[in-house]
């Protein structure tokens, strides 16, 4: 897929983790004309980026941050958030007042807070922006982003993160986008097994689930899952996607939040012990579709 990006004048940014997300994002902002310094843990990884793309890498998140208008990151969790951000060479030590932290890890809403109020604190923005779109998205520039924090810090970064966003909302101040993602991954995690269950039945029953799916994907039933993990949950094919262990961590965040405001989660917490049983038959890092496993 070719990607078109929005003509906007070249702004010195950062991005900080190049895993299956970060890598690809950080080379769209490449492509898109800013000038990009990268850091990842694994500075191999940095310095191959650095081969395809250009740009530079750097040995710390402060290094990386130093002159960046912007300073995207994509890490693993709320300690991995932390550690680039307030720990030691973190970035937060080398951006200077007025620069823009832009989050894009799946990470609580307490720690999105917690950031935003120690950036404040240094003249700092902070934008909490995990997103949805899984690698493919990523890949393909068509991510969408669900945002929280100020509405001129979001401004200001929402026409630069757009080079690999199809769709980037401001839901409210700090913290709103990691509890829209928690929504986000509440319905995904009914959806998906929905699905699963639906098509084991239909496997049980001796239909042709391929034609069955082409049917019903016309009507009410249909979804994003339906139409892309669908075909592959009938073929057997999980060797790709979003690991079950990422889900898992992001069904725990949202767990753990409802605990805190009392909303009810019974099919969600369901099949996160649905995903830890997959995690026990070894299926750690197969796409969250290999829920149709346990109901061979």
């Amino acid at each position: 897929m070719t990607r078109t990006y929005d003509p906007i004048p070249s702004r010195s940014v950062a991005f900080l983790g190049l895993g299956v997300m970060g890598y690809p994002m950080a080379g769209h902002l490449a492509r898109a004309g800013h000038a990009v310094t990268v850091f990842n843990r694994t500075a191999a990884k940095a310095a191959q980026w650095v081969q395809e793309y250009g740009g530079k890498s750097a040995a710390t998140p402060a290094a990386a941050a130093e002159g960046a208008e912007i300073v995207f990151a994509c890490v693993g969790n709320d300690d991995d958030l932390r550690a680039i951000t307030t720990g030691a060479g973190g970035a937060f030590a080398g951006m200077t007042r007025g620069a823009i932290f832009v989050d894009h890890t799946t990470a609580s809403a307490e720690v999105a807070r917690e950031l935003a109020k120690a950036a404040a604190e240094l003249g700092l923005g902070f934008v909490d922006a995990p997103v949805s779109g899984g690698n493919l998205g990523a890949i393909n520039g068509a991510l969408t982003v669900m945002c929280g924090g100020d509405a001129s810090a979001f401004d200001a970064v929402r026409p630069v993160a757009m080079a690999f966003a199809k769709a980037m909302t401001l839901l409210g101040p700090s913290g709103s986008g990691q509890l829209a993602k928690m929504v986000n991954q509440i319905a995904i995690a009914g959806l998906v097994q929905g699905l699963a269950e639906a098509i084991a039945f239909g496997q049980k029953a001796g239909l042709d689930m391929k034609s069955v799916l082409e049917v019903i994907g016309k009507g009410a039933a249909q979804s994003w899952q339906m139409d892309n993990r669908g075909p592959t949950m009938i073929q057997g094919k999980f060797d790709f996607g979003f690991a079950v262990d990422w889900m898992r961590k992001d069904l725990g965040i949202a767990l753990e939040e409802a605990r805190q405001n009392g909303a009810r989660l019974p099919v969600t917490a369901l099949v996160d012990q649905f995903y830890a049983d997959l995690q026990a038959e070894g299926a750690n890092r197969a796409d969250t579709s290999s829920l149709i496993k346990r109901l061979g």
